[in-house]
């Protein structure tokens, strides 16, 4: 796998920026180095004392018919155990502060980042990324000083044995070690492979669950359930190229660390004949056993994972403060664009001639969507340009494709040609500027602050919650079920009023854009126009409305007439005029919203606080279609009303 340039170039970067810093922290901390080594020596000797007693407890003592002696030198390897168990003590607090200065750099160098360009990401930069590379720094640390000095003590300790015992060790143990480090480049991409598709998916899935209730109101489920297959397979082929590079891990430690067990036995006769004697064959075994293997286990797998993810945070971390933050989406100041029905195309001839400086709050250039390749689209090159704080209702026959356009600007689904973008970023890029709120409203259990305050990283004041309650017109049902802190019943609430929690909390969203597909067809007109007119009048916000009522339509700046390739946009005059299919819209809409007064007293869609009780009636319905039961607000059945 070849890199490109970019990534080239940030590997370089990283290895150069930490090349450049040694000399400073070798400098500074050349006292701490010191006391590190001298603690390791501590540990060393451990390690040469614990073969060499234990050959000349046996040579010189149990074996020579001297227990006395035999003893004195098991003792002397149990005081070295005890001596080596305090250095290595003391070698975890001089590792500390060799780290830890590093880590106080990094910290340093995020939160001047964070400050300096407004990065977004800079507080998890510094909980995580810099967190992780310290203890991955202080892992790497330990690993190699201590395979560096358990080697030189075990190698000393053979030697000082019988120097025959070096040439059945030192062979396979170069070897062994040879071979991991040839690896470890290669196994460290697969490990950084890996983490980056884990990250990804984990990222993917925790947008696509919590919106699963809208996924499937957008009938978007083969869109999402591929996209997210496709990084499930990108981490099975990554997990599968790690494990097949884990094996050499495998190989290098059975080489290394298992091989001259073996070499020692099978040479054991030899050796002996040679002038090896049996405590110095027994100590040389357990200077591999002991010493040598979990030396060399402990630097496969410890620079194997540590020395990898280290790898992967510096060169984040590095990336990081060389890439200038995106800038953020500006709130765009109120504008009208008219716009003249031109065809297939929905744009604004005037609103080119005085486009704004800042992008539009939505825009779809020549965007075409069907659900199959033979599928007639159900976008066929629509252009369109809403700018910022602007109102648009989307109107047209059912089926036409109006919640899939909302799907489309959720970026629940991709277009198969063209481009959507949200305050002049990709829409797959702009998920934190708009917020969806489809027919099918959820609600889930626990408080009905936790539910308005789904869409907020901490905890909204109560006053905003009840600020944003009474301006959807939410406030009664709040008061119902005990305020803020009350817990909910999803299933004791009518359609209605779940419409109407899902659109506080929509209020309360900090993205810019609110997609109302059909999110107020449970609700009376009444109600329907609050709620509309709070989303308009929110400060720096932009409204799509998916419209099931005619004066829903024409409370919009503009409105859009889907009609596949003759989609046309204007105001509601402009199109009375020039669009066929809004007349006979218009003209076959049944709103009650529009007569006057209203003077039979009948309700046009079961709102919240509509009673059951055989003096109201559902009307502006198809004959024998009745409201059902679940929406009316004491729960009584409508099936003879």
């Amino acid at each position: 796998m070849t890199d490109v340039p970019e990534e080239r170039a940030v590997r370089v970067s990283w290895w150069t920026a930490l090349a450049a810093r040694w000399p400073a922290v070798l400098r500074t901390g050349w006292p701490v180095l010191a006391r590190l080594a001298g603690w390791s020596l501590l540990e060393a000797g451990q390690t040469f004392l614990l073969g060499y007693a234990l050959a000349r407890a046996l040579d010189g003592g149990f074996l020579a018919g001297d227990t006395r002696a035999g003893l004195l030198w098991l003792g002397a390897a149990g005081l070295a155990v005890v001596a080596g168990a305090y250095g290595t003590g003391r070698v975890y607090g001089a590792v500390a502060a060799l780290v830890e200065p590093v880590r106080d750099r990094l910290v340093r160098g995020v939160v001047a980042r964070g400050i300096r360009e407004g990065d977004a990401g800079a507080l998890s930069g510094l909980t995580q990324q810099v967190e992780l590379a310290r203890d991955a720094l202080a892992g790497v640390v330990l690993v190699s000083r201590s395979f560096l000095f358990t080697s030189v003590g075990a190698l000393i300790g053979l030697c000082s044995l019988d120097p025959l015992l070096l040439a059945v060790v030192v062979p396979p143990l170069l070897a062994g070690t040879a071979l991991f480090a040839a690896t470890l480049r290669p196994l460290a991409r697969r490990q950084e492979a890996f983490l980056t598709a884990d990250e990804a998916l984990a990222e993917d899935l925790g947008t696509v669950c919590p919106g699963l209730r809208d996924v499937t109101a957008a009938g978007a489920e083969a869109r999402v359930a591929e996209a997210t297959g496709e990084l499930i397979g990108a981490e099975r082929r990554a997990a599968y190229a790690l494990a097949r590079w884990g094996v050499t891990r495998v190989a290098a430690l059975a080489v290394g660390g298992q091989l001259p067990v073996v070499l020692l036995l099978v040479a054991a006769p030899w050796l002996l004949g040679h002038g090896v004697t049996p405590g110095a064959l027994v100590g040389a075994l357990a200077y591999v056993t002991q010493s040598l293997l979990p030396a060399l286990q402990n630097l496969v797998h410890g620079l194997g994972t540590s020395g990898s993810r280290l790898r992967v945070i510096l060169r984040r971390l590095t990336a990081q403060a060389q890439v200038q933050a995106p800038a953020q989406a500006q709130a765009p100041a109120p504008a009208s664009v008219a716009r003249r029905p031109s065809g297939r195309h929905a744009e604004d001839a005037a609103g080119r001639a005085r486009r704004p400086a800042q992008p539009p709050a939505l825009s779809l250039t020549d965007v075409t969507f069907s659900y199959g390749p033979a599928s007639t689209p159900v976008l066929d090159g629509l252009h369109l340009d809403l700018p910022a704080g602007g109102h648009l209702a989307v109107v047209g026959p059912s089926g036409i494709g109006k919640s899939t356009l909302a799907a489309l600007v959720a970026g629940l689904l991709r277009p198969d040609r063209g481009s959507l973008r949200v305050f002049g970023r990709p829409v797959e890029q702009a998920a934190d500027s708009r917020v969806l709120v489809p027919q099918e409203a959820y609600v889930h259990s626990g408080t009905l602050a936790e539910n308005l305050a789904l869409y907020r990283e901490g905890p909204v004041p109560e006053a905003e919650l009840l600020a944003a309650a009474e301006a959807v017109g939410l406030t009664p049902l709040l008061r119902t079920l005990g305020g803020p802190g009350a817990p909910v019943d999803p299933a004791a609430l009518s359609a209605g009023e779940r419409q109407l929690i899902a659109l506080a909390r929509a209020y309360l969203s900090p993205a810019p854009l609110a997609l109302l597909d059909e999110a107020t067809c449970h609700l009376d007109p009444a109600a329907e126009a609050r709620a509309e007119r709070a989303f308009a009048r929110r400060p720096g916000g932009t409204l799509v409305v998916v419209a099931h009522r005619i004066s829903s339509a024409r409370r919009a700046d503009r409105i859009l007439v889907m009609d596949g390739a003759r989609t046309v946009c204007g105001g509601h005059e402009e199109l009375l005029r020039a669009c066929a299919l809004y007349r006979e819209l218009v003209g076959g809409w049944s709103d009650p919203a529009l007569s006057p007064g209203y003077a039979d007293g009948v309700d046009a869609v079961a709102g919240a606080g509509l009673a059951g009780d055989r003096g109201h009636v559902v009307a502006d319905r198809a004959v024998g279609q009745m409201q059902t039961a679940g929406d009316l607000g004491d729960g009584g059945s409508a099936r003879r009303e």
